[in-house]
Parts: C-alpha cells; structure tokens; sequence
C-alpha cells in the first residue's frame, strides 16, 4: 500500500514562500476560494482567517503549490499529488534544515538556474564540488536550504 503525502513547510509568510517555489518549480498555487467561501457562508469559518491573494480568497495561515499535471479536487482546490504546504509559524529558522529540496536542472544549465532562482529571491551559499558530483547549495527567501543539481 502507498501513501499519499505533501512536504509541509514551516514559514513567516507562507504565501511569500508559496509564490517563490510555485515560481522555482512550474507549480502552481493551489485556489481554495471556493472552499473557503463555501465555510464562509455556512458558518464553519470566519472569514478573519482568510487574506486576499492573487484576487482569491485564501487562508491567511497556510497555503499550497501543487505540480500542475497532478489531479487536484476541484471543489476545495487541494491537490492530490506532488504538493508542498506552507504553514505560518511565529518563530523564525534557527538551524539548518533537517529535510530540504533538491532541483534538478537540465545538463548544463545549473548556472542559468541558479540566477533565475536568484532573480526570484533564492541566494547561493556555497558551491560544492566533490568526487560524487557539483551542486550548488542556495536558500530560499526566508533561509531554507536547497540544492541546485
């Protein structure tokens, strides 16, 4: 039997985080306005928990991308396959990660990624070169370590 699972990502402003790695990764933010207005309407939610976001309704608190070929649940909007949850803590990363992502570029183009991802807020640390390969270690807005292959 195999799960169904999404990474969750703690963050300050989850939609922030959420706009970058939809951005990073050709995904796409995932549209709960219909979901929430439905809660909305019939009193299982109030709406001070909601925030405006590229014109939608959307929870002020979490948000998700999902890849954009995967099925995704047309009435909540949630995805039902590759996903990456961001969900708002009130306290800021401290150490380094424990778990992180890995993108994967075309052969050739890490460099080319690297500063797009840059353009889009992303930072290089460092650059690592070892016997088992080269990558380049880069950090998300709010500081999450990823790897560029």
């Amino acid at each position: 039997m195999t799960l169904h699972w999404k990474l969750v990502v703690d963050a300050n402003d989850p939609h922030a985080q959420a706009d970058f790695w939809a951005a990073a990764l050709g995904y796409a933010v995932e549209d709960n306005d219909a979901l929430i207005e439905r809660l909305i309407g019939i009193g299982a939610a109030p709406p001070e928990l909601t925030v405006e976001s590229h014109g939608r309704r959307a929870w002020r608190d979490l948000v998700a991308v999902r890849h954009p070929d995967d099925p995704y649940d047309e009435e909540s909007g949630m995805g039902l396959g590759r996903r990456i949850l961001f969900q708002r803590v009130p306290e800021r990363k401290a150490v380094k990660n424990r778990l992180h992502i890995d993108v994967h570029s075309e052969p050739g183009t890490r460099d080319a990624e690297v500063a797009r991802l840059e353009t889009l807020g992303a930072a290089v640390v460092r650059h690592v070169k070892e016997p088992g390969g080269e990558w380049t270690v880069m950090s998300d807005p709010e500081g999450n370590e990823f790897c560029v292959q």
